[in-house]
């Protein structure tokens, strides 16, 4: 099976896409994982060629497969096992996710620390000013 065929998920993981195997198929199962727009199952097996595309949000990565590997390599042999083929506008995306910073909070995760409201009152321009708001001098 080395160059032939190999699980999806056993090749995300052994090509360092997801840390753990189990993520890489809860991934599938979730159907973040798609080749040529069809969502997969954690058991199909990929050929050398074909085009993964992986949801993370806000960003969907792309993959060109270049050997079909089972077994986890070293990170330096990671080109060796798959190419990168990203469009350039999900990295201006993911880019703008990061400059927003907290402005599209996810609902649920609570609320924001004091340097995260911080931030947030910095970025938005809310920083309440107390004494231009006061109709009276503390002169008198």
């Amino acid at each position: 099976m080395e160059n032939g065929e190999a699980r999806i998920d056993k090749w995300l993981w052994a090509a360092r896409i997801f840390k753990t195997r189990t993520s890489a198929a809860d991934a599938c199962k979730m159907g973040r994982v798609t080749i040529k727009g069809v969502q997969v199952k954690p058991s199909r097996n990929i050929k050398v060629g074909e085009i993964v595309d992986i949801r993370k949000p806000p960003v969907t990565y792309s993959f060109r497969v270049l050997q079909a590997i089972e077994k986890r390599v070293g990170a330096k042999l990671v080109p060796e096992v798959l190419e990168n083929v990203t469009s350039p506008d999900q990295y201006e995306l993911l880019e703008m996710s990061r400059i927003s910073g907290f402005v599209g909070r996810a609902r649920g995760t609570g609320r924001p620390t004091k340097k995260e409201r911080r931030s947030l009152d910095e970025f938005t321009g809310d920083t309440p000013e107390f004494f231009d708001e006061m109709d009276f001098d503390f002169d008198e």
